[in-house]
Formats: structure tokens, C-alpha cells, sequence
């Protein structure tokens, strides 16, 4: 039987991006295969994350982005008087530490919501590659811009949307992420648990729980424990988007 320490090498060393099943949805999407193998040779394999483990910390050193193989990630800002900020959820195939290239410093902690691999990617190494590989400097261009309109979806979403909006938002945008990586945007499962949901949409625990409960009572969601099922998309589509009425027409 294999020692667990080598069967743990030997997975990491299988790992690469000619076969993984994320290679459509991650930085070298746009490469030949050629391309690809230089890509892969600069990406380090890290050992897998348990729940809670941090990937790094805020105000470490910016070294690397890093690239989600599997599982889950949350990213939490502490403004130095102990209230965290959750700041963003990472999914399979998303980039996590592109916001700490400016002051080279990584501006939160990310930490694992459950058992996670990531794909290290030393940004010097991926600078000078894209340099040579301009559809590698285009994706990465892509995923900064990205980057930037789910920060200011989320400025609007919390100046501008009720607490039902912001919920019915939040389910809308998750399913629409699972769907683009192939899974059901009907059925998923939550691996942030709603205290996590509502510091990142800036609602008490218990908002969360009532309005959950309420798009049940709708017949919008079906929801048992973390797990979730969407019964009616375009109503929910519609709660996520509707104009919050004045309070003399309700």
C-alpha cells in the first residue's frame, strides 16, 4: 500500500494543465498546447488546505496569485479595529490575490471554507511569460478587469439593494458561477455559512435565516442546511433585481 506522504507527491505531480478539467475556465485558456507546457512549468502544486487554513495572510508579501483547483475560499479584511470585513468568495478556477499587486502586499486573509487545492503561480515568473505569450497577458488582463466589475456589482449591491435584493443577488450570481464551471445552477451546495453570507452582503445572521425562510414560504428556494435548490429562477432573478418601492405604495 502506498505511504501517504508519496501517494500526496505522486497526485501533485499528475496535476497539470493539459489535464485539468478547469484549463477552459482558468489562465491558460487561450494558449496552444506548446504554450501551455511553458505556463505549467512555472506553477508550483501546493499541498491541499483544510477547513480554516489560511492561504496567506493579510499584509504578507504579494508573491504569487494562485489559481483554485477544488473547493473553496474566503477572503476576510481586518480594518484594525476587530471588525472583519468578508470581502469576496473564491470558486474552482478563479484567481485569488490579483489585488495585492499594487502595493505588493496582500491587502486580506484568505482562508479555506473546506478542503481546497490552488495552483501557486509566482507572478514575476508570470509576468515575464506573458511577455512572450501575449494570450496569457490577455487573460490575465481579463481577469483583472473582472476582478474590478464584481468589486463595483458589489458597491452597488450594497448602497443601492434592500436585504432581499442583496440575498436573492448573491444566490442569482452563485448559480450562474457553478453553471459556467459545469455544475447544476439549480442545486448546489453553500460552503460559507450564513454568519459568512451575511458580514459579505452586510446583514445580520438572522436577516439572512428570515429572508431564507421567506423565499421558502415564496416556493422561490428550497433550503436544507447548506444545501440549496433554486425552484424558481426568474422569480428569484426578478427579487434580485426589482425596484424597491416607496414605503406609502406598499
Amino acid at each position: 500500500m502506498p505511504h501517504p506522504v508519496s501517494q500526496r507527491r505522486s497526485l501533485l505531480q499528475e496535476a497539470r494543465c493539459q489535464t485539468c478539467s478547469l484549463s477552459s475556465l482558468c489562465l491558460p485558456l487561450a494558449l496552444e498546447l506548446e504554450d501551455m507546457s511553458q505556463f505549467d512549468a512555472i506553477i508550483r502544486r501546493r499541498a491541499p488546505l483544510k477547513k480554516g487554513e489560511p492561504l496567506f495572510r493579510q499584509g504578507d508579501r504579494f508573491t504569487s496569485v494562485y489559481a483554485v483547483r477544488s473547493g473553496s475560499l474566503k477572503q476576510v479584511t481586518s480594518e484594525g479595529n476587530g471588525n472583519d470585513q468578508l470581502t469576496n468568495f473564491y470558486l474552482p478556477s478563479e484567481l485569488v490575490g490579483l489585488d495585492g499587486i499594487d502595493e505588493e502586499h496582500y491587502p486580506g486573509s484568505v482562508i479555506a471554507l473546506e478542503t481546497t487545492t490552488v495552483c501557486e503561480i509566482p507572478f514575476d515568473r508570470l509576468d515575464l511569460l506573458s511577455e512572450e505569450l501575449p494570450e496569457l497577458r490577455g487573460q490575465l488582463y481579463r481577469s483583472m478587469s473582472k476582478e474590478l466589475r464584481d468589486d463595483r456589482r458589489m458597491m452597488r449591491l450594497l448602497s443601492r439593494k434592500t436585504a432581499d435584493q442583496r440575498l436573492a443577488s448573491f444566490l442569482v450570481t452563485l448559480s450562474d458561477r457553478f453553471r459556467r464551471r459545469g455544475y447544476s445552477p439549480y442545486s448546489f451546495r453553500l460552503s460559507m455559512s450564513r454568519a459568512d453570507i451575511g458580514n459579505y452582503l452586510g446583514l445580520a445572521v438572522e436577516t439572512v435565516s428570515r429572508i431564507l425562510s421567506r423565499f421558502q414560504q415564496q416556493e422561490v428556494v428550497a433550503v436544507s442546511g447548506r444545501e440549496v435548490n433554486i425552484l424558481d429562477m426568474q422569480r428569484l432573478i426578478t427579487l434580485a433585481e426589482e425596484e424597491e418601492q416607496p414605503t406609502a405604495l406598499r
